[in-house]
């Protein structure tokens, strides 16, 4: 009998341990196969409808045309961008405004971070069991979708399946935080979460505009991210009323993302990383220092142009710096330079990132307001190169002033033409990109995807960056990255709905109007108002809270929305560096490892180039649309 029993014995911790085991691989990375395989699937599934449609039908006469392709992405993209928002969480990736959670003691950001949890959570829970309710009403009475021929609960079910594991995300970790500190800071948390909603539950009306904008400063302020901020003011306000159903911020949280425009977003976040892991910055700043390094401050020039190169791939101002920060500004203090001065000329060249095409804020304006993307495109070019020269001119003088010379070593023709074929790969995809869009081969988002599943070839074949190693984190970064800005735009969609019952573009648009009607204040009130919110807010949630305010202000008064959208994004840029928050001067001080504020002082006069840029874009509408016109 002990003889039988012993392999038993033996054998029930190990199965125990395995139990563990599997139930700790799906608690850390239950999402991750699934994001994996459908941001995979929707680039090949997006490059082969492109492909499809112009080599396929031109060589068979009877292909057909592949109309499932697209309705199948926009159907996996939706999934895959709920399904990634809980990585964000467990990663506490998001965007907030932290000026006041920044300036709490420990004891109170412990105690404010899982308020933030709390009511994330409200928000998670609601939409949860609504997207449930939905999808029984689709069982009930069927819907089907026009091409693949299937229910449409069944891409609907992602709505109780995502928000669902959010909660279950947010639970996890507000118990960490209760571990990190205790259990009376939770029932702090409990109790001024519950005092948050009080006045809604007891049915006071404060109006409806009050309530939602008041609502959505109380969380800013408290750092609750952005986009649940949003969500959260649009289901207070809607409680607080009766508008509209509480079922609307569960409908719109699917319809507002189900667009293949805003596919565009993770595919060009897709292209900058994957080409970003294979070396690309390097083979970049190698062409740059042979055509610029014998000039003074030709390293500073060098990281500029370098700048302006990786802008036409990764489409975000914190990716440049980081990728090409983190090469350059060792280089120039090895070589002499200013270390802040350094860290302050990449930050600076790091916005033009989001002003040169492809940009994600021009894709956003364009899906907020209607503009066409690729006029947006083509109308950042000249700002941002405008841009790239001026702070190309500011580094000159000053490297000139203080005998920063360029690196002395032989350079020819032979040695620039390897440069630039080294880096032949890397600068096909502006051609890729740009060229299909403007050649009438490619909607911006099959450009986008085409150019990441370039990038995902080159850097797995070709640079080797990408492999086995690195791969899934790779796409895990796209994922939840991506995932945290659809987010924003989905809750931004409800809000700005809410706005428009309101009236409240109509009556802020009548206020302004009232005051001015002088096209030359109206825009230099917005400029003072943008810069203004892009010392504390993220570019992105600012474009999708402020367009539906301001661009029937400034349509009224004969601004070209795509003029427009160039004032917003070269204005928000400049949020990126704008002391106490621009994200790229953290990301270049963390770099240099030197303080942030002796940084922002070196800025300074950065931005008073950057300011002068923006008002001749502002003020001279040709620099935009010269080459749209054209």
């Amino acid at each position: 009998m002990a003889t039988n029993m012993a392999p038993t014995a033996v054998g029930a911790p190990s199965q125990e341990k395995t139990r563990r085991g599997f139930l700790q691989m799906l608690n850390d990375d239950f999402e991750k196969p699934f994001l994996f395989i459908g941001l995979l699937s929707i680039i090949l599934i997006i490059t082969f409808q492109t492909f499809y449609r112009y080599i396929v039908t031109n060589l068979v006469e009877d292909a057909g045309s592949a109309v499932w392709t697209e309705e199948l992405a926009r159907f996996i993209f939706v999934w895959i961008s709920y399904l990634a928002a809980p990585l964000a969480i467990k990663k506490r990736e998001n965007i907030r405004v932290d000026i006041v959670f920044d300036r709490l003691s420990q004891k109170w950001q412990h105690i404010f971070w899982m308020v933030n949890n709390l009511c994330f959570l409200v928000l998670g829970v609601v939409v949860a069991v609504m997207g449930m309710d939905m999808i029984s009403m689709q069982m009930r009475s069927p819907q089907i979708a026009p091409a693949l021929q299937i229910p449409y609960y069944i891409p609907y079910m992602i709505l109780p399946i995502g928000f669902s594991l959010m909660v279950l995300r947010l639970v996890q970790d507000t118990y960490k935080e209760i571990k990190r500190s205790s259990i009376m800071h939770g029932i702090a948390a409990a109790v001024i979460t519950a005092l948050i909603f009080i006045p809604v539950l007891l049915g006071i009306d404060f109006g409806a505009t009050t309530v939602l904008f008041g609502y959505f400063l109380l969380f800013l302020v408290i750092g609750v991210p952005i986009g649940i901020s949003l969500g959260l003011a649009s289901l207070v306000t809607l409680l607080s009323s009766g508008s509209l159903p509480i079922d609307y911020v569960a409908q719109i949280s699917f319809t507002s993302i189900d667009s293949f425009p805003i596919m565009a977003i993770p595919f060009f976040i897709a292209a900058g990383i994957f080409m970003g892991s294979g070396g690309l910055s390097e083979r970049l700043l190698n062409l740059a220092d042979e055509l610029l390094g014998p000039l003074p401050g030709g390293m500073a020039l060098a990281t500029i142009a370098t700048c302006m190169f990786f802008a036409a791939i990764s489409g975000s101002g914190p990716a440049t710096v980081a990728a090409i920060g983190s090469l350059t500004i060792p280089a120039m203090i090895e070589r002499g330079y200013d270390k802040y001065f350094a860290c302050a000329v990449v930050a600076a060249a790091g916005a033009i990132g989001v002003m040169i095409p492809p940009s994600n804020p021009f894709v956003i304006y364009g899906v907020a307001s209607q503009a066409s993307i690729g006029k947006l495109f083509i109308a950042g070019i000249l700002p941002g190169v405008l841009t790239g020269l001026v702070l190309m001119a500011f580094s000159y003088w000053v490297s000139k002033r203080n005998g920063w010379m360029g690196e002395e070593k032989e350079r020819s023709v032979k040695s620039i033409a390897k440069a630039f074929w080294d880096a032949k790969l890397a600068l096909m995809v502006p051609v890729i990109v740009l060229g299909g869009i403007y050649g009438g081969l490619m909607t911006p988002t099959e450009a986008a995807a085409v150019a990441a599943f370039y990038g995902l070839i080159v850097g797995i074949f070709i640079y080797k960056g990408l492999n086995r190693h690195n791969i899934v984190d790779s796409f895990m970064e796209v994922c939840s990255t991506s995932a945290i800005v659809i987010i924003l735009m989905a809750m931004a969609t409800i809000f700005g709905y809410i706005m428009t019952v309101e009236q409240v573009p109509a009556k802020i648009a009548g206020f302004i109007l009232g005051m001015t009607n002088s096209k030359i204040v109206i825009l230099l009130l917005i400029n003072v108002l943008l810069l203004i919110i892009g010392t504390f807010m993220e570019a992105l949630a600012a474009i999708v809270i402020l367009v539906p305010i301001l661009l029937p202000i400034v349509t009224k008064v004969g601004v070209d929305p795509v003029h427009f959208g160039i004032i917003m994004v070269v204005n928000l840029a400049i949020g990126f560096v704008t002391p106490p928050v621009g994200v790229n001067l953290f990301v270049a001080s963390s770099v240099a490892k030197v303080k942030l504020g002796d940084v922002s002082r070196q800025v300074l006069p950065i931005l008073g180039l950057m300011i002068a840029v923006l008002l001749a874009v502002t003020y001279i509408p040709e620099i935009s649309l010269m080459l749209v016109n054209d």
